[in-house]
């Protein structure tokens, strides 16, 4: 099994070289790139300041000026030189420098990686927390009143997507109510407040966001564990413990739960990308300034150093999620050996 984790990681380089390839190349072809806009901008400069000649005439860029914008752009070399330029830089520890925010691209990521952190962690822990004896409770209680009310809540909560249930919370108990604030991370006087009033100001603006990021993947975690364990709790070994004197609740606890786990256990690797990833609509609509509006806003400005090193980290996080996801199914599920 060692072996087999140790081929995982060294996989990673070649395959976060693929993905980020095929981002860069993409960033070379699609219309409106950064150079195409600082050409517009200096055009609109030149017609606001009243310099522009009649029918449009003399207001293109010379080619020394061009050929300035195409070097500090980095499209004065060939793609793929372009490219090689760039990883070299990665791994010296340099993504770039921001077009928009002219800065280093580690310090645009950084400043906003606490609030994707926050969001990230507690949107992991709290659905995993709830949905896994939610899950068990409901496969327990499969077709009583407790497994048809929670399926209904849970449902409707599947249906409707985080960022139109966002509105909605902010139209009603924001808006309307005024029990949360309209949006934000926290409090512009956050600074200045204590440290228990400053925890306060941090929940009380989590709540609603916290909701909009939950009801997706809680929805789905809760429903993965019930339908598994049920499945399990039908099984023949599961009948056979209990004919030879085993507790239900010790068939559940000890032989099928930790069966139905794994598949809890494979789509890990997919929600740890929350820690970083987000949700671009849900942050817009909550004013919440996280690595989801970052690559939102990065594309629109085509801000492509800011895009590959958000493409980059996304990709790490997932490929190591992978891997965890398969060390977990191996703890939970002996008869798994990787070779």
């Amino acid at each position: 099994m060692r072996d087999y984790f140790i081929r995982r990681f060294i996989l990673i380089p070649p395959t976060l070289l693929g993905i980020t390839l095929i981002v860069f190349m993409i960033t070379r072809i699609v219309p409106g790139g950064p150079l195409e806009r600082a050409i517009m901008e200096s055009q609109q400069a030149e017609m606001s300041s009243g310099r522009s000649q009649a029918g449009g005439q003399n207001m293109a860029l010379s080619k020394e000026q061009l050929a300035e914008l195409k070097a500090y752009y980095g499209f004065d070399k060939p793609a793929i030189v372009s490219y090689v330029h760039w990883i070299g830089k990665v791994v010296q520890g340099d993504l770039g420098r921001s077009y928009r925010y002219n800065e280093p691209v580690w310090d645009v990521i950084r400043d906003r990686f606490p609030v994707s952190l926050y969001y990230g962690l507690i949107t992991l822990v709290l659905t995993y927390a709830i949905s896994i004896p939610l899950g068990i409770l409901k496969a327990i209680k499969h077709r009583t009143v407790v497994d048809n009310v929670s399926s209904i809540f849970i449902f409707m909560g599947y249906a409707v997507p985080g960022y139109v249930l966002g509105a909605l919370l902010l139209l009603l108990f924001a808006a309307r109510l005024e029990w949360f604030p309209m949006g934000g991370f926290t409090s512009y006087e956050f600074d200045d407040l204590s440290l228990g009033c400053k925890a306060f100001d941090l929940v009380h603006h989590s709540v609603l966001p916290l909701i909009c990021y939950l009801v997706g993947s809680f929805a789905v975690t809760t429903m993965l564990m019930k339908n598994h364990l049920l499945d399990n709790l039908a099984a023949d070994y599961i009948r056979t413990a209990i004919a030879k004197g085993v507790s239900f609740k010790q068939a559940v606890l000890r032989h099928a739960l930790r069966n139905s786990l794994i598949p809890i256990a494979t789509t890990f690797g997919q929600n740890i990308t929350l820690l970083v990833s987000g949700s671009f609509l849900i942050e817009t609509i909550f004013d919440i300034n996280g690595f989801g509006l970052l690559g939102l806003s990065s594309i629109f400005d085509r801000d492509y150093p800011v895009v590959m090193g958000i493409i980059f980290l996304a990709s790490l996080l997932l490929l190591i999620g992978n891997i965890i996801s398969d060390a977990l199914v191996a703890m939970i599920d002996p008869r798994i050996s990787f070779k």
